[in-house]
């Protein structure tokens, strides 16, 4: 009889029995085998419990009340004595296992669209800061180029520099003008400028042979480089300080600079 036991727990029926897959004959057998032998009750249970293990989320417990009315009826309509054979409809393993796999899928799936949705994000700011610095690439090399074109106007050999200091009424003023007479261009660099009242600022003219011409105003914020008209034969260049609204030669002059050849 061992070596039947043995072949019993062997067998998948057992685990066709806890699933309920079995025959008629297959049931009557597992039953024979629960009932006589504790190994096989053993096993059977260790199945059992297995499986609610993993069918716990999804199993559906029966009112314990309904086993109890199942039995007691028996008991009032036949004398036979009824074995009690722990066993409930459960739940195909394979059924749980697939929707588990659903389950996991699904918050596998979410996680992953929320991570993409991360990288996403991160790659449109990546790529705006890429934007952005290639901005300031091209800025810097727009300034870059321009600084180019006024240091070569500087180093041009035909390029004149004019030192202009002031006088006693602006001791501390003091501009450098740059003239090309090849390619008639002139620049002006403000290196320092005494303050004036708010209604005052300084101008910068130019003295020819029979008339002064004013080629605009200069102030703190000059302090770079400056376009200024060029003038063809121009005398000499001086600074004055003008009045709001007015554009008068006769103005105070404060610094001059002659441009005549020595």
């Amino acid at each position: 009889m061992e070596t039947k036991l043995h072949s019993f727990l062997n067998s998948n029926l057992l685990n066709k029995y806890l699933v309920g897959e079995t025959s008629a004959e297959e049931t009557k057998e597992v039953e024979f085998f629960i009932s006589h032998y504790p190994e096989a009750a053993s096993a059977y249970e260790k199945l059992q419990n297995n499986l609610e293990l993993i069918a716990k989320a999804g199993a559906v417990d029966v009112p314990n009340h309904i086993l109890s009315n199942i039995l007691e009826a028996l008991d009032e309509s036949n004398d036979t004595k009824v074995i009690q054979l722990v066993q409930t409809k459960k739940i195909p393993w394979y059924s749980i296992a697939a929707s588990a796999a659903a389950i996991l899928f699904a918050a596998t799936s979410f996680v992953l669209y929320q991570k993409n949705q991360m990288l996403n994000d991160e790659n449109n700011v990546v790529i705006e800061e890429i934007f952005d610095l290639r901005s300031d690439i091209e800025n810097n090399n727009t300034k870059l180029d321009e600084l180019s074109k006024e240091l070569n106007k500087l180093n041009n050999p035909d390029a004149r520099k004019y030192v202009i200091n002031g006088n006693e009424r602006a001791k501390n003023l003091k501009t450098v003008a740059y003239i090309n007479p090849v390619e008639k261009t002139s620049m002006i660099d403000v290196i320092t400028l005494p303050q004036l009242p708010k209604e005052q600022h300084y101008e910068i003219w130019a003295e020819l042979q029979d008339r002064m011409v004013n080629l605009g105003i200069i102030d703190e914020s000059d302090r770079k480089l400056k376009p200024i008209p060029y003038m063809e034969d121009a005398l000499a260049l001086s600074i004055k300080i003008g009045t709001s609204g007015e554009a008068n030669e006769n103005n105070t002059e404060v610094a001059e600079i002659s441009l005549k050849e020595e």
